[in-house]
């Protein structure tokens, strides 16, 4: 490798650390939970995405201890070649089920399920419609696809039809409204309703990426459709957050689209299959939510209390309903002095700051999850107050 091209990415990345840019990570030796051991210190966990407290528990530990004894331990294959087992069947049709949609299409991540979605089900002739704040996952599945491409404002429903309407106007064949269920930067919930009744008007499809919503969000934790009241046509998600944390994403829909996709899917062909042990606890996953109301309860219930207490403290925080409560502090050093002054506090959390965030929207998006307790939440709050005093963001 020429010293010329190593120069210039050593100066790429001095110029992302002189802004404070620099994404660090720290070494845990514990399993995922309220609290994690990190450096050798226990500290309360405030930013996983272990929305229901799942990621360590025995029931998903044990049945993927049983799967690698019956199944093995990897699949060495892609799915169309010998890579599909009796598992990963039994799992997309159980999310399938979970969702009421025909059938489910497994991927090893929702980055890749967001990646294949577009370009197998949407030709030059088509058009798709992307909300500003999408995920980049969705952001690089419609670039890889030939559909022509719009654009509309965060949850802004004017512009969303005045988009369908240049759409419709183009002489799209199809088209198709693409939308997270949840901003995860922000903690704000699509509009599914009012999305939905549009696109009806507009005859539009509609794919919602719920990874930061199933499990907890709706009845039974089917996801922000299902909180909304309203059909949606695609469905993606992850098996890496609130369904046990592992990793794995799928796509759900009628049962031609998932059969297009996985003839098409460039992800899903050229990947591996997921591990036996993952498909077999992601079906234990979808048995604990659908009898976790109770986790939910607690979920919520520390949310609650959280936004409540950092409010009283005086923290700039943006409004929601969502487990994920940001912590707005606007420039990134700032961002990054919070997390390391509260991880001396025995609080870890992660400041999100450009290109993540837009520039002077720094924060500490900060999550709730049912295991963590009461205790650990006040100890928490105590945290933020000093790291908060000691870095001048409180007064």
């Amino acid at each position: 490798m020429s010293t010329a091209f190593l120069d210039h990415v050593s100066n790429t990345l001095a110029e992302i650390d002189a802004e404070g840019l620099t994404k660090r990570e720290r070494l845990i030796t514990s399993p995922q939970g309220g609290e994690i051991t990190v450096n050798g210190r226990s500290v309360i966990n405030l930013c996983a995405n272990n929305y229901l407290g799942l990621a360590d528990h025995p029931a998903l530990i044990a049945t993927a201890k049983r799967a690698m004894d019956d199944h093995g331990f990897g699949m060495a294959s892609v799915r169309f070649i010998c890579g599909t087992q009796d598992l990963h069947r039994a799992l997309e049709q159980r999310l399938a089920q979970f969702f009421g949609l025909d059938d489910a299409i497994l991927f090893a991540a929702c980055f890749d399920a967001n990646g294949g979605v577009f370009e197998p089900l949407l030709g030059p002739e088509d058009a798709v419609i992307s909300d500003a704040l999408n995920h980049a996952s969705i952001i690089d599945g419609i670039r890889l696809c030939k559909a022509k491409r719009y654009r509309y404002a965060n949850s802004d429903m004017a512009d969303l039809e005045a988009q369908l309407k240049a759409a419709r106007a183009a002489g799209a064949r199809h088209v198709m409204i693409a939308t997270d269920g949840v901003f995860s930067m922000d903690g704000y919930l699509a509009k599914l309703a009012e999305i939905r009744a549009l696109a009806d008007r507009y005859e539009a499809l509609v794919m919602v990426d719920d990874c930061h919503a199933t499990g907890f969000m709706g009845p039974q934790g089917r996801g922000t459709p299902a909180h909304a009241g309203v059909p949606v046509d695609i469905l993606t998600g992850t098996l890496g957050k609130a369904l046990g944390g592992a990793i794995g994403g799928y796509i759900a829909a009628a049962q031609p689209v998932i059969d297009l996709l996985r003839q098409r899917a460039r992800p899903y062909l050229f990947s591996n299959s997921l591990p036996p042990a993952i498909a077999a606890a992601g079906i234990e996953a979808i048995r604990l939510v659908e009898e976790g109301d109770t986790l939910r309860a607690q979920l919520f219930d520390n949310a609650a209390y959280w936004r409540a207490g950092l409010a009283r403290l005086g923290f700039d925080l943006l409004p929601g309903e969502h487990p994920i409560i940001p912590v707005m502090l606007g420039e990134a050093q700032l961002a990054q002095d919070m997390a390391a002054r509260l991880f001396d506090e025995g609080v870890y959390v992660s400041g999100f700051f450009f290109p993540v965030v837009p520039r002077g929207q720094a924060r500490i998006r900060t999550q709730m999850n049912a295991a963590l307790t009461r205790d650990e939440l006040d100890r928490a709050l105590a945290a933020f107050e000093t790291a908060g005093r000691a870095t001048g963001v409180l007064k």
